[in-house]
């Protein structure tokens, strides 16, 4: 890992990552299925974030359309890693890769696919 953070600051990061990248995910898959397909990874991704999509209900705009309500609540977590905890940390590199998750994500990639 590149900084020398407390590993529960890695923890927090991945964890966010992986809401922001679901919430994401759940948007995509729609796009080819219903949120009420009988599809098991639909049914996950539905299943996972309708907590989510609930508890930013009450901030969500009327005009936003359902299917997109999901990206829309994953801004939030993108926001909050890429701006929040970096200015909390002191972390003054924000960026592409700048994510714990997604760099170790795209380190695994360079290594798989090298020509080493």
């Amino acid at each position: 890992m590149s900084a020398n953070f407390h590993p529960l600051v890695y923890i927090i990061d991945y964890i966010l990552g992986v809401i922001m990248w679901t919430l994401i995910g759940r948007v995509a898959m729609n796009i080819f299925q219903r949120e009420d397909s009988n599809f098991f990874f639909m049914k996950v991704f539905v299943n996972l974030t309708n907590p989510l999509v609930r508890l930013f209900k009450p901030i969500t705009p009327e005009f936003i359309i359902k299917p997109l309500v999901p990206l829309y609540v994953a801004w939030f977590f993108y926001m909050i890693r890429f701006y929040l905890m970096p200015y909390v940390l002191g972390y003054s590199v924000m960026g592409m890769l700048s994510f714990p998750l997604e760099s170790e994500i795209a380190q695994e990639i360079y290594r798989i696919f090298s020509k080493n």
